[in-house]
């Protein structure tokens, strides 16, 4: 059996924001808590968004106590400050920071005996829906807006913990590329790459079926075809939007049928090292391709011809070799770090991320059985 989860409703389009006075009144809440980026205020991004409160007379308080990469403090200083605010719902601004924080705040206010957000790990059995959540993503990258997944950084212990839950997925989503529009070439980059990785990940994973592989593929081909222009010119509209779509698409297809290596690998390197999610996805993203491909082969072929290979007469494993080559051009021309060295990794560490990595959550969906010997040496490899 197969299952789909998504948002009940979602918005596209440039300007799209002016919608959640609606959503907010029409749905009878009183006061909302504004989650979001303590850059995103600074450069003004968050504004275009509690202007629309302002102007509908929504009352609001803003949180913006959170990191790149969430942690448990974090949450739970969001939950204060909801039931600080009196606050009956939540607007989430951001990226995969501010959206995993809103719906860590929205499950355990709903929750509180989950209260210790370490509790929440894996699939935990909550039993009362989030509080309500309308997230507006700022970057084309972790389709978070429709995702069932939050990922929360447990400092002390120094893991990031996969919290899966239905319960949490925001009840509206607001895809505005206007909001994405003043993003940094470095982070339009990386978490482009971090939607490529879902794309592929969701495509190649255990549960994929052929309603999320068709998500998968036409994600896969938006980023081929709009990753290099948004990073070249944030101000183009047609790249931004095709963009924001292609995330989006992901999201709606990996939420639902998992990840693999790739991001179990990623997650302790942001644990350890604070590293930025998209980079150390688009980092790894070719090393566990080519680990998978004695597997996954088959799928590569059509990964290729969604990303603009002509594969022609190639075998199977060419065209796996092409579909490598494209991930690794892509990721090269938008100036992703290539080795695991440049981004400050240690390479006496790499026995513990191995072992950190084997253990996440998203091991269990990759195509290929693996061990932590095993992925050390994809470890190796990506130094």
């Amino acid at each position: 059996m197969n299952r789909l989860i998504l948002n009940e409703t979602s918005y596209f389009g440039c300007g799209c924001r002016s919608v959640i006075a609606d959503e907010i009144k029409n749905r009878g809440f009183k006061k909302v808590l504004v989650v979001t980026d303590p850059a995103l205020l600074k450069i003004g991004v968050a504004q275009l968004v509690t202007a629309v409160l302002d102007k509908a007379g929504i009352a609001y308080e803003v949180f913006s106590g959170l990191k790149a990469n969430p942690s448990i403090r974090n949450v739970t200083d969001g939950v204060a400050a909801f039931k600080a605010a009196h606050a009956d719902s939540l607007v989430a601004i951001g990226g995969g920071s501010a959206i995993d924080t809103a719906k860590g705040i929205g499950i355990v206010a709903a929750n509180p005996t989950f209260a210790d957000v370490r509790s929440l790990e894996g699939v935990a059995p909550t039993k009362n829906r989030s509080i309500p959540i309308i997230a507006l993503p700022t970057t084309a990258g972790t389709a978070a807006e429709v995702t069932i997944n939050y990922v929360i950084t447990d400092e002390e212990n120094r893991k990031k913990m996969v919290c899966v839950d239905p319960k949490d997925i925001p009840i509206v989503a607001v895809i505005d590329a206007e909001l994405m529009m003043g993003l940094p070439k470095s982070v339009t980059a990386s978490t482009g790459m971090d939607a490529l990785t879902h794309a592929i990940e969701g495509y190649i994973t255990r549960g994929a079926w052929g309603m999320t592989d068709m998500m998968h593929l036409e994600a896969i081909r938006l980023i081929a075809k709009h990753l290099r222009a948004a990073v070249a010119d944030g101000k183009n509209v047609a790249a931004r939007e095709g963009m924001a779509v292609a995330q989006y698409t992901a999201g709606m297809g990996f939420s639902n049928v998992g990840l693999g290596i790739v991001h179990s690998m990623a997650h302790p390197l942001g644990a350890f090292y604070d590293t930025p999610h998209g980079v150390a996805n688009a980092l790894l993203l070719p090393f566990v391709m080519a680990y998978n491909a004695p597997v996954a082969k088959a799928k590569y072929g059509e990964i290729a011809k969604a990303m603009g290979v002509k594969i022609g007469r190639m075998t199977l494993d060419q065209a796996a070799e092409a579909a490598i080559a494209a991930v690794r051009k892509l990721s090269k021309d938008v100036a992703i770090p290539q080795r695991l060295h440049e981004i400050g990794v240690k390479e006496s560490d790499l026995p513990m991320l191995s072992q950190s990595a084997f253990r996440d959550v998203c091991t269990g969906g990759n195509p290929r059985t693996t061990n932590p010997a095993e992925i050390l040496e994809i470890y190796k490899a990506a130094f």
